[in-house]
Order: structure tokens, then C-alpha cells, then sequence
């Protein structure tokens, strides 16, 4: 799948050899919107919130009580001030109550937001009751009576279909306009379809250059799944690449927008996060120019088996993460789609 930039074009997906099935995303008519499966658009640009003023227990890469520059209310304020409307959140960000005032405070109407969120393995894992009550706390955290979009945040083992199928009821009782996954391979997937009466309109995984796992997201593709990327720009790694600096002189961009637009112009949401109004300005910068086919091959190859092993380790990890699981199952031999 590629995306043109120019605006109203419908998107074949790439055929899966899975499922050897084509469907169709269409964007709207600006092109800066995608339609999920169940007729409503998803932004194509969103605001990442993980690590905003708060670091969480178990966060990766980062223990609680490390550096906090500003405060998540603060931040958000000024992505909408930037013009962001798609936020990206989770109860296990832990920062929730804090974006809600930055929506309050805003005035951006309600309608005009669409506000994503996750509930955490602990609520997956313990079932139905738990997971109402975690919607219930991040509705009230972020000051809203409907998500636009709620994701099981991992697909913790032996638990995550009857999570998804909790998030079908709540959505038929409105409190969330769509559902989705976040971090499943095809397997997580593929055990879910025997179970679920409602698609999943979302996977949000990891995407990068550096981590573009071909045959997954071809898959999720040809089901009619939107991707979310999240870590396009590897925590700013990816702005130092020699080939992303050359493209970005060549084209006179910066080396963020060129990750953003190869991002987009594959046909997935782009989720970058920063606390600069500057960089959150820049990171937008991605709907008025493309890459040429070339240039999108050379950001495709960048995947090494390296990247591959670290997917595979994150994903052992969060499966059973903060649960009572962790630590007591061992996930090593399980059967994953890792490319």
C-alpha cells in the first residue's frame, strides 16, 4: 500500500499470501484522513503522549522518577495549539487526568478531537468487570463521555480475546465509537477472528524504516486494518541516519518530515511525539510533498535481523507484563509472525 498525497484517491491494498484478498482504505477528501472499517476517518497525523509528564513503573527504556520536563497539560496544549486533534493515550501512560485538562482548558470543541486510548494488561487480564471500570476511569481522566478509538494494548496470553470481546460491548453501548488491537502479530490476530463479531478497525505496532515487518503489515492490510505506527522516529535515533539527512537536503525537508511522509505514504498513522512546539510544527510537515518510489524502496531495506530479535524480546515482555503472568510463563517457544 502507498499513499499519494494528493487528496479524494481510494488505496488498494497490497494482496496478503495469507489471505490472497484485496480491500480497499480510502482517504478523505483533504488526504489527511484515513476511513476505518466502520465508515468513520482517522486522522493520518497524531500526538503521541507516552512519557508525558510521567514516567510509568515499568516504562521501557525509562524507570519511574526519571527527567520530566513538562507537564502533560502543558504539552498537549500546545499540540492543539499546533494543530494536532488526534491524540494517542493509555491508562498506563498515567498522565490521563492531566491531558483532560488540556482538552478542557482548549475550548476545542469535542467533535473536532479524536481521542485514542488503551486499556493496560492488569484490566486485560483480570476480565470484563475490570476493563469496564478502567473505561469508566479514563473516560472521566480525560474529561469525555466516548473514546473515538479503544485498543487492547497487548494481547496478553489467554486473556486478550475475552478483553477484545468486552470492548464489543461497551462499543454497542457507546461509550466507544471504535475498537481496535495495539501490538498483535498475525497469530494474536488470527485467534481473535475465530471469536470476534466486530473487526478490529486499528493494530497499533511498531513501524519504522528500521523496523518494517513486510509480511505483517501486508497482512493487517489486506483485513482492512488501519496501522498505527508508533516509534516511527526511534526516539529521535532516526533523525541522524545518513540516508534520511541526505534524502532531506535533496528534498528540503527535514529528516523528521521524510520518516513522517515515508510513514503516511505507506497508508500508516503517523504518531510522533515531542515536547517542542517547534518539532510538534515540523513533525506536521508531512501532506505537501512525496517520496519517489525509489526513495521509498531505500527506507524499506533498512530493517536488520537485529531489529527483528528486539521486536521479539519487546513482545515476550509485553504480553504478560505487569501481570501475574510475568515472570511465571515462558512465551519464548511461542509461534509469532516475526517479518
Amino acid at each position: 500500500l502507498v499513499v499519494s498525497h494528493s487528496p479524494a484517491s481510494d488505496l488498494e491494498m497490497a494482496t496478503s499470501p495469507q489471505s490472497g484478498d484485496k480491500r480497499k482504505l480510502s482517504l478523505d477528501e483533504s488526504g489527511t484522513s484515513i476511513v476505518m472499517n466502520n465508515g468513520t476517518k482517522h486522522p493520518l497525523l497524531g500526538f503521541g503522549t507516552y512519557k508525558l509528564g510521567f514516567i510509568p513503573a515499568s516504562a521501557a527504556g525509562g524507570a519511574a522518577g526519571g527527567a520530566v520536563l513538562r507537564s502533560a497539560k502543558d504539552v498537549v496544549l500546545d499540540a492543539l495549539t499546533a494543530g494536532y486533534r488526534c491524540f494517542d493515550c493509555a491508562a498506563f501512560y498515567g498522565n490521563e487526568a492531566s491531558i483532560g485538562e488540556a482538552f478542557e482548558e482548549s475550548k476545542v470543541p469535542r467533535e473536532s478531537l479524536f481521542i485514542i486510548s488503551k486499556i493496560w494488561t492488569p484490566a486485560i487480564h483480570d476480565g470484563e468487570a475490570a476493563i469496564r471500570s478502567q473505561v469508566q476511569e479514563i473516560l472521566k481522566n480525560l474529561r469525555t463521555s466516548y473514546l473515538d478509538l479503544c485498543l487492547v494494548h497487548w494481547p496478553v496470553v489467554g486473556k486478550h480475546v475475552a478483553a477484545y470481546l468486552a470492548l464489543e460491548q461497551l462499543q454497542k453501548e457507546g461509550l466507544l465509537r471504535a475498537i481496535g488491537v495495539s501490538n498483535y502479530t498475525i497469530e494474536d490476530f488470527e485467534e481473535l477472528k475465530e471469536h470476534a463479531t466486530i473487526t478490529p478497525a486499528v493494530n497499533q505496532i511498531e513501524i519504522s524504516p528500521w523496523l518494517y515487518r513486510k509480511q505483517t503489515v501486508e497482512y493487517f492490510q489486506s483485513q482492512g486494518i488501519i496501522l498505527q505506527s508508533y516509534r516511527t522516529l526511534r526516539q529521535g535515533k532516526a533523525l541522524e541516519d545518513p540516508t534520511v539527512k541526505e534524502l532531506a537536503s535533496r528534498l528540503g525537508r527535514t529528516p523528521s518530515q521524510i520518516v513522517g511522509r515515508w510513514c503516511v505514504q505507506h497508508g500508516f498513522v503517523f504518531l510522533p511525539k515531542t515536547q517542542s512546539l517547534a518539532r510538534m510544527q515540523e513533525n506536521a510537515g508531512v501532506f505537501d510533498f512525496s517520496l519517489s518510489a525509489e526513495d521509498m524502496e531505500k527506507l524499506d531495506a533498512f530493517t536488520t535481523p537485529e531489529a527483528i530479535a528486539a521486536f521479539r524480546s519487546s513482545y515476550n515482555t509485553g504480553i504478560v507484563r505487569d501481570t501475574p503472568l510475568q515472570g511465571t510463563l515462558d512465551v519464548t517457544g511461542r509461534k509469532v509472525t516475526e517479518n
